[in-house]
């Protein structure tokens, strides 16, 4: 928290103006940091509210408000506070204490600190149906004329505030809204092409004359509005019935005697029609018609900056999932569910990611991240950050140092950005998995027996922010350590069985309307009861891991916390892994000759172990390739594994410190070397190299064939030793140890 020492003294409570009050406006004072708000006499009038029924806090203006207009005040704060703003206005739907409907506008200017942390906003409230212009002896007719304005007036300065086509229709389809109006039923077309289609129609819910979807040149008032550009006024049902033939049989069983259909033009261009039904029969004089041409100019300008808002959004939200994997590979030994959703934020988008890297050996790598802001540049920033993470990974690197790598990549991007992140290497043929966490949310798993925790990983500082001492990872160009101390990053251990399910998210999945998201370590009160309520989702679900990410976005709904979302679900699939599968792994250190006989010595008898008894000369012969490879072209110490994937094939691995890969070359019949690679090619099912950190790995497959009889004499079956012993394989022979 910034520094309160040097915040600049205001009065509490702001000090009512006497020029506001003799104007029926009320002050407000509202303290943030305590949530304690001031209302003055006049604010408390307006409201109609008595000084015991006020609770102090926003909470007591709730019973004043009408349904939904809470949320869209509080939606309204705190897009002003989130955007650095010094004031905003709304105007809300509020209700008196007779029950009587009317119309409250709030005006707030806020106060911020030096830091530009916002901790008070000073503002007025009035009673908004009290504008000029009060019923008089002019007669009924001048009044609701008069009441007309007013209406247009306060729908213009709440359209103002519209966002989207949704936000627009909802004024437009509010009942009270047609009640000042005068009209008994309201339609808004939006031009779509050479065609108008029909987006709210309020009140008389039977009647659709003019379907979704009409054509332009279509013989209908709506349709000759837009393409006339001009007003198209009914004032008699006979009118309607001789104009409009083809809209009469529609038209005839309502109570509708007189009409309007405005064309909405902005910037020269329709954009749509509003059609307004009356009740009363009779035409419109020239004051109405201005009154309803100055509504029709208002809803037009708002609906094309929603139009315009939605399909920037559109646009933005298509570059961020440009920006995401096309797809998700096919792991085997798991199931994987991936969601993102995006905040309704107009052009505004968030830098939330994640991928699945297959790693092979029966591995896969998952991560998920979210880069700080929410605009172009965020997903920009996202797109990098998430393909060099990748690349990280993909070369090998341990989770630490794959982290710090990271890290150091997004601090030489410049940007003045930081980003966080969780990332799980998991072996699926042992379930053993390495998390690794950036300042990010903790991941949840749960069990096949049902039971949910949350896995509380060692974490490391956000991405891209300053390194905190020599211990931390380089430039994304230097040695990184890879071992869990050294990089900043330290890795925690975990075991999925076969039925557990990992999930990893960003916070947006744990906001909710009002809270905060809280710190990445969980210490705030409400980042715990989102993620209390995450867990309890998990923990109810479906088992099936799509079903289950589809659960857990209806959790979120469209009222989020107004931040993106994105999920990953990996659940592990298969049984325990049978005893004797590996993996058995063996040194090789240069200059030492006993090395390579004790490897094939201990390949052998894992081979005759594994049922591949009969495959274990060629088993052997390609492993001695590989590992002769390594030691006569490579420096530095290597090793050699071997185990049974989860696909029943028996893979051989050989390491070592050099990235220079092999190639397969062409040996003549007098050549003395050159073969190898040859040879493996012949006798393995698969091949290939992978990097790893700072050197390569050269792997080869067999496919373990089934037998119909048992092993020959000297071949043991099942767990057992070549020898008979006890021995798995891994232990060193008898004399040998």
């Amino acid at each position: 928290m910034a520094d309160r020492g040097v915040t600049p003294q205001v009065e509490w409570p702001a000090r009512t103006d006497t020029s506001l009050a003799l104007n029926r406006m009320g002050t407000f004072d509202w303290d943030l940091d305590s949530g304690q708000m001031y209302l003055d006499t006049t604010a408390l009038e307006v409201l109609d509210l008595r000084p015991e029924e006020f609770s102090g806090t926003p909470a007591g203006l709730r019973i004043r408000l009408g349904p939904g207009e809470e949320a869209r005040l509080d939606a309204r704060v705190a897009q002003a506070l989130k955007a650095g703003r010094s004031h905003y206005g709304a105007y809300v739907r509020s209700r008196a204490r007779d029950g009587s409907p009317g119309w409250t506008h709030f005006q707030g200017h806020i106060l911020r600190d030096p830091d530009e942390r916002p901790y008070r906003i000073i503002g007025i409230v009035r009673d908004a149906a009290h504008d000029p212009g009060e019923p008089g002896a002019a007669g009924e007719r001048d009044e609701g004329r008069r009441r007309m304005t007013g209406v247009v007036e306060r729908t213009t300065a709440i359209l103002a505030h519209a966002r989207t086509v949704n936000d627009v229709t909802d004024v437009l389809k509010d009942p009270e809204a047609l009640g000042h109006l005068g009209a008994v039923s309201v339609m808004l077309g939006v031009v779509d092409g050479a065609r108008i289609h029909l987006v709210a129609e309020g009140q008389l819910g039977a009647y659709v004359p003019e379907t979704e979807y009409t054509r332009i040149d279509a013989p209908l008032p709506m349709s000759e509005a837009v393409r006339t550009l001009r007003p198209v006024y009914l004032g008699s049902r006979e009118e309607f019935r001789r104009r409009y033939p083809s809209l009469w049989p529609y038209v005839e069983p309502l109570s509708v005697r007189s009409g309007v259909y405005l064309p909405l033009i902005a910037q020269g261009r329709p954009v749509g029609a509003l059609g307004l039904l009356y009740a009363r029969e009779g035409d419109f004089d020239a004051e109405e018609r201005n009154v309803l041409m100055a509504l029709g100019s208002g809803i037009a300008q708002s609906l094309q900056r929603a139009i315009l808002f939605e399909q920037e959004h559109d646009l933005a939200e298509g570059l961020q999932r440009a920006m995401l994997p096309r797809r998700i590979p096919e792991v085997a030994g798991a199931r994987i569910a991936v969601r993102y959703r995006a905040a309704r934020m107009g052009r505004d988008i968030g830098g939330d990611w994640y991928d699945v890297v297959p790693l092979g050996a029966g591995r896969v790598g998952v991560m998920i991240g979210d880069v700080e802001g929410h605009d172009t540049d965020a997903a920009a920033v996202m797109g990098q950050l998430r393909i060099a993470l990748r690349a990280y990974v993909a070369e090998g690197h341990t989770p630490g140092a794959a982290m710090a790598r990271a890290a150091a990549f997004l601090r030489d991007l410049e940007t003045e950005r930081f980003a966080t992140c969780t990332y799980a290497d998991i072996d699926l043929f042992s379930g053993m998995t390495q998390l690794v966490r950036a300042g990010h949310l903790d991941p949840v798993v749960r069990r096949g027996d049902g039971s949910c925790h949350r896995v509380h990983v060692a974490g490391g500082l956000p991405l891209g922010l300053p390194s905190p001492g020599p211990s931390a990872a380089g430039s994304a160009s230097g040695t990184v350590p890879g071992t869990s101390s050294g990089t900043g990053y330290p890795v925690t251990s975990l075991e999925l069985h076969p039925g557990d399910t990992l999930l990893l998210c960003t916070d947006g999945l744990t906001e909710r309307p009002g809270r905060d998201a809280g710190t990445a370590d969980g210490s705030d009160a409400d980042a715990d009861i989102g993620m209390r309520e995450l867990m309890e989702a998990v923990r109810d679900g479906p088992t099936d891991v799509e079903e289950l990410a589809d659960v857990l976005c209806d959790l979120v709904g469209d009222s989020g916390g107004g931040d993106d979302m994105a999920l990953l679900l990996l659940r592990r699939r298969g049984t325990p892994v049978p005893h004797g599968g590996g993996p058995l792994r063996h040194s090789l250190i240069p200059g030492d000759p006993d090395a390579p006989s004790m490897a094939r010595h201990l390949i052998r008898a894992a081979a005759a172990a594994w049922g591949a008894w009969d495959q274990a000369d060629e088993i052997e012969l390609a492993a001695d390739e590989l590992m002769t490879n390594a030691l006569v072209h490579t420096e530095g110490v290597g090793g050699i594994s071997m185990r049974l994937t989860p696909e029943g094939r028996i893979r051989i691995e050989v390491e070592d410190t050099s990235s220079a890969l092999p190639r397969r070359r062409e040996a003549d019949d007098w050549a003395v070397s050159g073969r190898g690679l040859m040879l493996v090619d012949r006798l393995a099912d698969a091949w290939g190299v992978e990097p790893r950190g700072g050197g390569k790995c050269v792997w080869c497959e067999f496919t373990v064939l089934e037998r119909a009889g048992p092993a020959p004499a000297g071949h043991a079956p099942g767990g057992a030793a070549a020898d008979g012993s006890d021995r798995v394989p891994g232990d060193p022979a008898p004399g040998e140890a």
